[in-house]
């Protein structure tokens, strides 16, 4: 059997103000940072350990991974960073808070940009300064940054990266830990676990609580579990009280 552990990178600062995310680089809040701190203390006190660790080019994922492998005293396995795992890009909408866009466009409209598996949301214009800050970042990283993304478009990239990179990892038998994002990380539960549309718009991951993948010899979900403090294991539909909407 292997493990793959998956954890949400911990409350951000726009998770706070209720602003569409994406690929905007915002940092942890200080509740953001104590989750992280008791992902890796949780993760450490039931015997995990890791080999590789992979996590996106956003520093509120990157600073999840740090303080989590820090409390684990594993700050020093090999970390890859890639574009591939970041956020579900949100075009025009982000930076805009939640509650006023949907006020604006109505909520079932919102919903459908937010939850759908096919709907972007309006296009960024390429010479908005949300799109342009980030454009040397990115060049560098080999990256073309979209104007938006649906969850299909997200999807595509993080299992072209899965399949190329991190299964080939996880099959040679090693322990892998991923930080990322919530659509990223629907996008990955939404493949091992062959979920149809309608279940996925109704998934939510929760911010630096532990997701544990077991798999079989061909990589096929046995099952999985949250892990929280008190030792006790839940599945997706059992976390929903906790799980604050996608960024």
């Amino acid at each position: 059997m292997y493990r793959v552990v998956l954890i949400r990178h911990g409350q951000s600062m726009w998770n706070v103000e209720n602003r569409f995310t994406g690929w905007t680089d915002v940092d942890l809040t200080t509740d953001g940072y104590g989750e992280a701190r008791k992902a890796g203390k949780i993760l450490k006190e039931q015997g995990f350990d890791f080999d590789y660790a992979y996590a996106s080019v956003l520093k509120r994922c990157i600073r999840t991974l740090d303080i989590a492998l820090d409390e684990m005293d594993r700050m020093w396995i090999p970390i890859t960073k890639t574009w591939k795992l970041n956020e579900r890009h949100y075009g025009a909408l982000q930076g805009l808070n939640k509650q006023q866009t949907a006020l604006k466009y109505g909520e079932e409209q919102v919903k459908e940009w937010r939850r759908s598996v096919s709907v972007s949301p309006p296009a960024l214009d390429e010479t908005d300064d949300r799109y342009v800050q980030d454009q040397d970042k990115y060049q560098r990283l080999g990256c073309t940054i979209p104007r938006t993304e649906n969850l299909m478009d997200t999807s595509k990239r993080v299992l072209e990266y899965w399949n190329a990179e991190i299964k080939p990892v996880v099959s040679a038998g090693k322990r892998v830990l991923i930080s990322a994002h919530g659509n990223t990380l629907r996008s990955l539960v939404m493949h091992l676990d062959q979920m149809s549309e309608a279940d996925v718009m109704a998934l939510n991951i929760p911010t630096g609580i532990p997701l544990v993948y077991e798999l079989d010899e061909d990589l096929h979900p046995i099952g999985h579990f949250y892990l929280t403090a008190d030792g006790s294991t839940y599945k997706h539909e059992e976390m929903t009280h906790v799980a604050p909407p996608s960024d």
